[in-house]
């Protein structure tokens, strides 16, 4: 099983193409043919092939190097020589390529199959080419075109319609486990998801995609915590939710401190629609406080939601639907129509991080 990565670096490199030929024809009664050297074989092409069932990078770290078949050499009697086997890559819906040096963004595979990143080399003349009237037996042909090979990095933005929002703790991954057929880990000690989970909600005829990102703590945009190396998960979200533990004494100061941390990330991520969602209403005191949310953020749509007594989940449904709308986010049809219900991924971080503190 691969742990999960959701950004790593491979070394891929496209095909040599074939050598032309020098060649002769030499047969029974025609002693000088004249030149019949063939083409050669063009090289691979490195492609990448979007899978709907991965949904981590986590097998990219087990192979580096990408390289495809360099293209066969011509022969005599004008035979091309065979063209190069591609080499596919497959990744999961949402990845990102980019230049390894500069980071710049090289292409977006969200809505697409299949991309053909580097083309192979062209298969070099045979010397049959360059005969003419005054040039009858040429003794050359044309070397095969180098393929090219390049360090890019391979990031994944998980696709989702609302991402969670909030710091550790906060009931993220009980509202997924409620809404969808996620099973994330949930107890009763203070404790943080390490990873994205997904969960899809169907409701009547509507399909929605959760997002469960990380705890997020004060200063995880400058590197705190784990939170910043999944803040980027929710840029390619329709809203975000965030979830604010009304049990907690920073009840009043949590949404405030969250988009704090979101506007140091990315700016454009607040202009997403929002929803404030005051969690575990089934503590002591925990009404009142959301009475003081809700008077505090009057221009904010502010539900309250417990789901151990399943109250304000229904709610909390309409205002997902109520976010999404009618528009519907292309690249994540493939993903609602490769899963039966709900999906998550579901792995060990520490071993993929092992020298990051995720206790809390």
């Amino acid at each position: 099983m691969f742990g999960f990565s959701d950004e790593t670096y491979i070394d891929v490199a496209s095909g040599n193409g074939g050598n032309g030929c020098v060649s002769f024809r030499r047969e029974k009664y025609i002693p000088k043919g004249g030149p019949d050297g063939g083409d050669g074989g063009r090289g691979g092409d490195v492609v990448f092939v979007v899978k709907n069932n991965l949904r981590t990078l986590g097998h990219l770290k087990m192979v580096r190097n990408y390289r495809a078949e360099n293209g066969k050499n011509g022969s005599g009697a004008k035979c091309y020589g065979r063209d190069g086997v591609n080499i596919e890559i497959p990744v999961p819906p949402g990845t990102v390529i980019k230049d390894a040096q500069t980071g710049e963004i090289i292409k977006d595979l969200t809505g697409l199959d299949r991309w053909v990143f580097l083309t192979g080399g062209r298969g070099g003349q045979g010397n049959f080419h360059f005969k003419s009237s005054t040039r009858q037996s040429p003794r050359f042909a044309q070397t095969g075109e180098k393929g090219t090979e390049m360090r890019v990095g391979v990031e994944l933005l998980v696709i989702a319609d609302i991402g969670f929002v909030g710091f550790p703790n906060a009931g993220k991954s009980s509202l997924l486990n409620i809404l969808t057929n996620a099973r994330t880990k949930v107890a009763g000690y203070p404790f943080t998801t390490k990873i994205p989970q997904l969960g899809m909600f169907r409701y009547g005829d509507h399909d929605i995609v959760l997002a469960d990102i990380p705890g997020l703590i004060e200063g995880a945009s400058n590197g705190a915590g784990m939170g910043i190396k999944f803040l980027r998960h929710i840029s390619r979200t329709t809203g975000l939710a965030f979830l604010i533990d009304l049990s907690d004494d920073r009840y009043l100061d949590a949404y405030d401190v969250l988009c704090q941390e979101l506007e140091a990330f990315e700016p454009l991520l607040l202009e997403k629609k929002q929803v404030i969602i005051g969690t575990k209403l089934d503590e002591p005191g925990t009404k009142e406080r959301l009475v003081e949310l809700q008077a505090k953020y009057p221009e904010k749509e502010v539900l309250g939601l417990c789901v151990y007594y399943d109250e304000g989940v229904e709610e909390v449904k309409q205002a997902f639907i109520k976010m999404v709308g009618d528009a519907e986010n292309p690249a994540l049809q493939a993903i609602r129509e490769s899963t039966g219900g709900g999906f998550t991924t579901s792995v060990d971080l520490d071993a993929e991080y092992p020298d990051e503190p995720f206790d809390l």
